[in-house]
């Protein structure tokens, strides 16, 4: 005789239900990030301006349809792109620019360990740098990028407190913004070089930082 087959319960059929948006989703995100993959390689080889969502679903092997799927258009897919890239620099922030005691570690530390980190992250998401800096981004992406900026000028000021005691707030403000300001000024330079050469302006901007903040740190420098 034929094996009977069990009839599915009211359980089973629910927990099948329950699984399967789930499902979707997980592939709906596996496809998401695969676009925002393809938009960085993208958007870092054309630049924001010139990349179009064709250029994108081309790069992702996928179609068009698919792509406005999940995005409308391009400027969406920049947005969340950027705020993704943004979020993972919020904690290079947190994990780096911490107070640090300028007895126990010295200025020449403090910056090859925060300029290493920092030159590390933007090599491996040359988009980062490309959605920021570029002529005509989203003014959402230019509103958060103004906020990460003013984020990492107050860390930069945390650290240098330290290493000059009884210096006027206003003067820390004014040395944060120069080093800021020197470093992404060098950093567009290493992004544009390769290899030993990309090694050799990475020290060059390390230098410049130390040759700018030995005479303000006097002493404390080791």
């Amino acid at each position: 005789m034929p094996e009977k087959t069990e009839k599915p319960t009211a359980e089973t059929t629910a927990t099948a239900a329950e699984d399967r948006p789930r499902r979707r989703q997980a592939r709906g995100e596996r496809r998401i990030s695969q676009l925002l993959e393809a938009a960085a390689t993208v958007f870092s080889t054309t630049g924001y301006t010139a990349a179009s969502t064709n250029a994108i679903a081309r790069e992702a092997g996928v179609s068009p349809g698919t792509l406005y799927q999940f995005f409308p258009n391009k400027e969406a897919i920049a947005i969340e792109l950027g705020s993704r890239l943004m979020h993972e620099m919020r904690q290079s922030y947190d994990e780096v620019l911490t107070p640090i005691d300028p007895a126990v570690t010295p200025v020449e530390e403090v910056i090859a360990g925060t300029v290493d980190r920092f030159i590390a992250f933007n090599c491996r998401h040359p988009a980062f740098f490309a959605l920021m800096h570029g002529p005509d981004i989203p003014g959402r992406i230019a509103e958060e990028h103004d906020a990460l900026h003013a984020t990492l000028v107050t860390r930069v000021e945390t650290i240098l407190a330290p290493f000059v005691p009884g210096a006027p707030a206003p003067a820390v403000t004014r040395t944060a913004r120069m080093c800021v300001g020197i470093y992404m000024a060098g950093l567009e330079l290493i992004l544009a070089h390769e290899g030993a050469e990309r090694e050799a302006y990475v020290q060059e901007l390390k230098d410049v930082l130390l040759r700018y903040l030995r005479p303000l740190v006097g002493d404390v420098v080791k």
